[in-house]
């Protein structure tokens, strides 16, 4: 017998992006494309249930790979010493993506046996799929997705649309990329997890 497969996507627009490299050090540099972990949160912030999760597979990028400087103030636990202790803030520099956009897909994985207290269906993977297509379709979200940084909002965040299409001219590789900041995907300790040898081929990443 062949499990159904239950598979979910959508797409994302923005002026700005920022899914940092943490081998970037304090220079604060964006990879080309969001990380798996990134993607799976952009998923999360539509639905979700305590027995399955979504797991993104793959990211087609539909725009040119541009990058630009952007300079704001941080005022987080970073900072040196004498500036906590006058509060005051410094000035961050990024390497940042600008006109992005992104169509991400994933499919239904079980975490456990679904509680039947509080699930009507005895079919949980079906259930998040439905979920999701109904809460993305009506702009519905838990908390508002971002493109990395939390004030990289979306100008588009919905269905995928037929006239975007992956951006075939993009081939880049990358040595090393941060899958996930945790060790698993439901209630993981904080591990990094990292992923070698990942390419972008005619503007779409695989997530290993």
């Amino acid at each position: 017998m062949i499990n159904k497969v239950y598979e979910v996507s959508f797409e994302v627009e923005g002026v700005m992006a920022m899914f940092t490299r943490p081998d970037a050090g304090a220079a604060f540099v964006s990879y080309p494309c969001p990380t798996y972990s990134a993607a799976k949160g952009m998923f999360e912030a539509v639905s979700r249930v305590k027995s399955a999760f979504i797991k993104p597979t793959k990211v087609e990028i539909c725009s040119p790979i541009q990058y630009t400087n952007y300079v704001t103030n941080y005022g987080g636990p970073l900072r040196k010493s004498n500036q906590l202790a006058q509060g005051s803030s410094y000035q961050l520099v990024a390497t940042v993506l600008s006109n992005v956009c992104y169509k991400i897909y994933g499919i239904i994985e079980e975490v456990g046996l679904p509680d039947m207290n509080k699930v009507i269906t005895t079919n949980h993977l079906h259930l998040l799929q439905d979920k999701f297509e109904t809460r993305l379709r009506n702009d519905r979200f838990y908390y508002m997705p971002c493109l990395g940084w939390k004030e990289f909002t979306p100008s588009y965040f919905g269905t995928v649309r037929a006239e975007t299409k992956a951006n075939e001219s993009i081939n880049e590789f990358i040595p090393s990329m941060l899958y996930s900041p945790f060790d698993k995907n439901v209630s993981g300790n904080s591990n990094a997890v990292y992923k070698q040898n990942i390419w972008i081929k005619k503007g779409v990443m695989e997530y290993a």
